[in-house]
This record gives C-alpha cells, structure tokens and sequence, in this order.
C-alpha cells in the first residue's frame, strides 16, 4: 500500500502499481454497489459513515489514477 500512495504522487508510475489500484477500485466498486443494493447504509449512522468514506476514497482513487494512469 505504501508502494502505491508513494508513486500515486508521481508521474513515472509503474505499471504494477497502476494494476493495484485498478484491482483495489474494483473492489472498492463492488463493496459500494452490494451496500447500496442490499441498503445496509440506511442501517445506522455507522454504516452511512463508511459508506461515505469508502466512496469517497473511491473518488480520491479515481482522480488519481485519471491524473497519473496514463503515464
């Protein structure tokens, strides 16, 4: 995980890295179309919490593999 944050941040990205985060979205992905289908976020306030910062990291990790994946 470290290896990837560290060379989110730059534009020489290996290939490796950028297959990490592809599979981690992918997985991020899936996580927030089971919560919303079986509507586990209107549970509890904890659960409304998570799903908001899983999709949010979601975002985060979309922008940057936007910014720097097609180096």
């Amino acid at each position: 995980e470290a290896e990837v944050l560290t060379r989110s941040s730059h534009s020489s990205r290996t290939s490796y890295a950028v297959a990490t985060d592809l599979s981690e979205m992918e997985l991020k992905k899936i996580l927030i179309e089971k919560m919303e289908e079986n509507k586990s976020i209107q549970r509890s306030d904890e659960q409304r919490n998570l799903y908001k910062a899983l999709v949010e990291a979601y975002e985060a990790d979309k922008a940057i593999l936007d910014t720097y994946g097609e180096s």
